[in-house]
């Protein structure tokens, strides 16, 4: 397993199925897992599901040989921090898990497109009713409108629902990457929300990228 090279990070155990995944979570209570979307008995998302119901705090995860939107959506809405295609470089892997453990790992550029894509006008989630393509509510209650937030924590917001990284927006705006942690923070105690992708959706949703669609 390629984050067992990394003394960044200690395994703390295995599962080989859905049902064993949910028992060993509530057993070890580890920080985070690295759970696979295909699994023999109850699959990846079901046990998503359960371990976050149990452990809300645990950070999730998801492993899969396909980039399926209808998946990706699911596991965002199932309560998962992140997602990983089996193809991407032991680097790439290692760099994005060490984000999501520390609560700094961005949004990456292919779901903040994909995302766009199902929210524009002429998008899927316009065009369709289909509840497999449409954008999931949050895991917790309705957010507020946006008007708790200032000037400054709505371009943060856009700028990450376009998918930048901390140190991005910090270089775009201005400002430091701890100003823009900080930032991140009271947004999310604000909205209510717990992740990039959760304030992502709630920025299309409210309209927020209206006003720089297209921008960089």
């Amino acid at each position: 397993m390629i984050v067992s090279e990394d003394p960044f990070f200690e395994i703390a155990g295995e599962a080989s199925g859905g049902e064993e995944a949910v028992a060993r979570a509530e057993e070890l209570q580890p920080d985070l897992i690295l759970m696979d979307i295909r699994m023999p008995g109850v699959g990846g998302l079901e046990a998503t599901s359960r371990i976050k119901a149990s452990l809300p705090s645990v950070k999730i995860v998801m492993v899969t040989v396909s980039d399926d939107i209808a998946d990706l959506f699911e596991a965002i809405k199932r309560g998962a921090q992140g997602y990983l295609l089996k193809n991407l470089s032991p680097s790439a892997w290692l760099d994005y898990l060490r984000a999501v453990s520390l609560d700094q790992a961005p949004m990456s550029r292919e779901l903040a497109t994909r995302i766009l894509q199902e929210f524009l006008p002429g998008g899927r989630a316009s065009a369709s009713a289909d509840p497999r393509t449409a954008i999931p509510s949050s895991p917790r209650m309705a957010a507020p409108a946006l008007s708790p937030l200032t000037e400054r924590e709505k371009e943060i917001l856009e700028r990450v629902a376009r998918g930048d990284s901390n140190r991005e927006a910090a270089s775009a705006l201005g400002i430091s990457e701890n100003t823009v942690k900080n930032h991140l923070k009271n947004i999310l105690q604000k909205l209510h929300l717990d992740n990039r992708v959760q304030l992502a959706r709630y920025a299309y949703e409210n309209g927020l990228m209206d006003r720089g669609a297209g921008g960089g």
